[in-house]
């Protein structure tokens, strides 16, 4: 009879070394790096694309609010350009108008005397 139970107790310790080699096996292929890869890339996409939707649908429910928004980040990512560009505009308006009032203004004392 113990010859029997060192049998069974044998067969037990196979069929459970089968199963824990069965769940090592499994865990390794959850846990390869390819596989955890693959599973962060599609919840990312889909991720991604719960985002885009998400926007299209606010940009539908407000495009006013939206495209200011959209202005406002275009403008501050060109600020420099548009600061450069005001600096221009300014610059060139006030030299015509220091133009003008040199062509306007009124000859002085000297200069009649010099132009007789």
């Amino acid at each position: 009879m113990s010859e029997e139970r060192v049998k069974t107790a044998e067969f037990e310790v196979d069929r459970t070394r089968g199963r824990l080699t069965a769940s090592l096996q499994e865990l390794s292929r959850q846990f390869a790096p390819h596989r955890l890869m693959e599973e962060v890339w599609e919840k990312a996409k889909d991720k991604g694309a719960d985002l885009a939707e998400d926007a299209v649908d606010a940009v539908r429910a407000r495009p006013y609010a939206a495209t200011g928004v959209v202005a406002a980040i275009a403008m501050f990512i060109a600020r420099e350009p548009l600061m450069d560009l005001a600096g221009k505009l300014v610059n060139g308006v006030s030299e015509k108008r220091a133009g003008r009032k040199r062509r306007r203004a009124p000859k002085t004392q000297d200069q009649t005397e010099t132009a007789q």
